[in-house]
């Protein structure tokens, strides 16, 4: 289980570690042939073997089993250095009781770093054979030195004094999983370094064993196991250091086969062999074939790692190869590449023929939702699926490409009926739902076409054209909805201009005032008396004049100037109410709905920016309501639902706008803290003539009442509608039949009155100069 205890002590306990280690090593070094040295050292013997329990499962180092091993192992060491005093001296094969613990210990300890390299996938094959070329070398050395010598020792069992040897070769082998455990990663943490101490702890204390060991002696002096005890308080630290869940993450550098850092270790060991049989001046046959035979083995391995270089050259070259020509998540070809697929296929088409080459882009309609509401991974999963699909569905020699983030590409050879069952087929695709990560996802993708005959001579310009053309077609097909298709033609070339010329036009009228705001009543249909009023924007071109909310507003959405634009609506209509109020044009109760973009309710700080406008121009909250469209709560992020929440407790009113039009979910209306809807216009314009509609509104009203929700009717533009609305108990409405959105000197004139005496019931026909006028553009 995990520690419980907090998180400061918890991160400080390594430092309690490293202090018991430094007090334990002084009190060794110092009473070293008394009971306390032995006390201290297994005091904090146990205290690493906690270690490796507790501080790797509280940090969530991985994998668990690694760390398990690791505290086997120090308990193992620990036995072997307490019982070795004690076993020595005793007959065969009493002896080798402390070096089996020892042997087992470094067993696990291999192990446990084999483990830590795996998880990292930081084993290499040209590095495993740098690693046994360095053993075979350290190995070699240490048999001639210091195994053979104490071997020959008269009086004492061979095997004893060989195992005694071997202890150094043995921290070899460790130490160099160690050292490509720490060269294959760009930090150094703590616990690394750590962990490297306490190899050259083990390593200098078998050393200095090995080297007593040819002298005849097993056992010397306890103030041999001093590097032991400095092994002991580093692996502890290296446990319990929040770095050691670094230790099994991927982080690697990329490493050159050749590089100077391994030539360096490789070329002294190479030349280990012929050293040895030029200095030790030994004449035994065995030992000159001990030399030769390791020598051979040591070039051969050379050789398998020259070979293994290569190939790692040459499969680095593929996936780079690769890499440039493919998405890195699906695999599947990348823009570049179709695009040379694509000028091929131009190529190979006659110009003259009844052929022609294809392009469909499509565009994964409801993405960004999928990436808001489960996260971008979901959404990567999602992708990789689309691609898979996509690839199995159409034919193989149908290029399939990935150009974007939920954007593919395929091409086509053929004629109009071929490519327009290709299009069934890709909706085929999208037929079926999408299990990403346990949950069921539904989508469809927006199809833009575009063809052209063959053009061998102008090859690359025409399939760079076809991939702009198809992106066009794309848009237009979004545009008209989810899941359309559209095939390209030269008009879409002429919208597409003016689109860029508008975008760039609005982002002049924002900073030349070109924008300026108007407002239409809400009424009460009992009384025709105006309980509000909508600001909406509107936009005067000097040149053009005026250009309709319907072209502009989804502009302003796309190019990202929508925020800007609702910042200055909501400013400019709230100054306005503040100067309403004041001067007694409204009643305290008037409020003034405004509109809100999904964009800007994805803003954290939106919130605490409404509250600091509200308290400038002196406007409470609940004289204000921010309308929003039924998207915002499907595609609301928990980001959204926040803003919502906290508008909401602000003391905003929250309206759902064009209600009915879009999801219309009951389940929505109760998550979120919505205060009313508005009745959307196309619902409005059969009341009175066409039963379907009466039931449907009469629907809305009976669901709102239930929820406790306001209602208000849009469009509302004849005297029939109104009454209609007020039978099923509609109690707001707005539209033409009160007059249009105008500015607000003329709002101020015409309503004052009304406004200053709100409980006298007005004739509807004194209001309705404009009731029977065509339906108004309402942004």
């Amino acid at each position: 289980m995990r520690s419980v205890l907090p998180p400061a002590i918890a991160r400080r306990q390594w430092q309690f570690m490293a202090a018991i280690g430094v007090l334990a090593t002084a009190l060794y070094a110092a009473y070293s042939s008394s009971n306390l040295a032995s006390v201290s050292l297994v005091i904090l013997g146990v205290l690493t073997v906690a270690a490796c329990f507790v501080g790797p499962r509280r940090w969530g180092a991985e994998p668990p089993v690694a760390w398990l091993l690791m505290a086997l192992a120090a308990l193992l060491f620990l036995v072997g250095l307490l019982i070795r005093p004690t076993v020595t001296n005793q007959p065969m094969p009493l002896p080798l009781l402390a070096d089996a613990a020892t042997f087992s210990g470094y067993l696990l300890l291999g192990m446990f770093l084999f483990m830590l390299l795996r998880r990292r996938q930081s084993l290499e094959r040209h590095a495993v054979l740098d690693g046994l070329i360095v053993c075979l070398a350290a190995g070699l050395t240490s048999t001639l030195l210091l195994a053979a010598p104490a071997a020959a020792i008269p009086g004492r069992p061979a095997l004893l004094s060989i195992i005694q040897g071997t202890y150094p070769l043995f921290d070899v082998v460790l130490a160099l999983l160690v050292i490509n455990l720490a060269f294959t990663t760009k930090t150094w943490p703590i616990s690394m370094l750590a962990l490297l101490v306490m190899m050259v702890g083990l390593f200098v204390g078998d050393t200095a064993y090995a080297i007593v060991g040819v002298n005849g002696q097993i056992y010397a002096s306890p103030l041999l196991n001093i590097p032991y005890v400095t092994a002991y308080t580093a692996l502890g630290v290296a446990a319990l250091h929040p770095s050691v869940a670094e230790m099994s993450r991927a982080d690697r550098l990329p490493v050159q086969a050749w590089s100077w850092q391994r030539l360096a270790v490789l070329l002294p060991a190479l030349f280990l062999p012929f050293a040895l049989l030029l200095t030790t001046g030994t004449s035994a046959a065995s030992h000159r074939l001990l030399i030769a035979v390791a020598g051979a083995l040591m070039i051969l391995l050379l050789l398998a790692r020259a070979i293994t270089a290569v190939q790692a050259q040459v499969a680095a070259q593929l996936h780079s190869e690769h890499q440039a020509t493919h998405d890195p998540l699906t695999s599947l070809p990348n823009r570049q590449s179709v695009s040379g697929e694509i000028e091929r296929l131009v190529t190979s088409v006659d110009s003259q023929g009844p052929q022609r080459v294809w392009v469909y882009m499509l565009d994964l309609d409801g993405f960004k939702w999928v990436n808001d509401s489960w996260g971008h991974d979901t959404g990567d999963q999602l992708v990789i699926e689309v691609g898979r699909r996509l690839r199995a569905q159409v034919p193989e020699q149908v290029p399939v490409a990935r150009v974007g983030g939920d954007e593919f590409l395929l091409a086509f050879v053929g004629d109009k009926a071929g490519a327009l069952r290709l299009v069934d087929d890709i909706r085929g695709c999208f037929a079926r739902s999408f299990t990403v990560r346990d949950t069921e996802v539904v989508i469809s993708a927006s199809i833009g076409i575009a063809h052209s005959s063959g053009d061998s001579a102008r090859a690359a310009v025409t399939a760079e054209a076809l991939m702009r053309d198809a992106d066009t077609a794309m848009y237009r097909a979004k545009a008209e909805g989810p899941g359309r298709s559209t095939i390209f033609d030269t008009s879409m070339h002429d919208q597409a201009r003016e689109r860029i010329e508008l975008e760039v036009a609005l982002r002049q009228a924002l900073s030349d005032d070109q924008l300026y705001v108007v407002y239409q009543p809400i009424v009460r249909l009992e009384t025709g008396m105006p309980v509000g009023a909508e600001a909406l924007v509107r936009w005067e071109h000097p040149t053009r004049g005026q250009i309709p909310p319907m072209l502009f507003i989804p502009i302003a959405e796309d190019s990202g100037l929508i925020s800007q634009i609702g910042t200055f609506v909501r400013n400019e209509a709230l100054r306005q109410l503040g100067v309403w109020r004041s001067q007694g044009v409204v009643s305290e109760s008037f409020y003034l709905s405004i509109n809100v973009s999904p964009r800007q309710l994805s803003e954290p700080d939106l919130p605490l920016v409404v509250s600091g406008e509200l308290f400038k121009y002196g406007v409470p909250a609940q004289c204000v309501a921010l309308e929003m469209t039924e998207s915002v709560m499907v595609d609301g992020s928990s980001v959204t639902a926040r803003v919502l929440h906290e508008l909401r407790q602000l003391g905003a009113k929250l309206l759902v706008d064009d209600f009915g039009t879009g999801f219309s979910a009951l389940g929505y209306l109760r998550r979120f803290p919505v205060t009313g809807v508005k009745i959307d216009r196309s619902f409005v314009i059969g009341l009175g003539k066409n039963v379907e509609d009466d039931e449907i509104v009469r629907a809305v009203v009976a669901m709102s009442h239930a929820l406790g929700l306001s209602v208000i009717a849009e469009g509302v533009e004849t005297v029939l509608q109104r009454e209609a609305l007020y039978h099923v108990g509609v109690v707001n409405g707005q539209g033409w039949l009160w007059g249009k959105a105008v500015p607000a000197t003329e709002f101020a004139e015409r309503w004052h009155l009304a406004a200053a005496l709100p409980d006298i019931p007005l004739p509807v026909a004194a209001v309705t100069s404009s009731g029977r006028h065509r339906r108004p553009e309402q942004g």
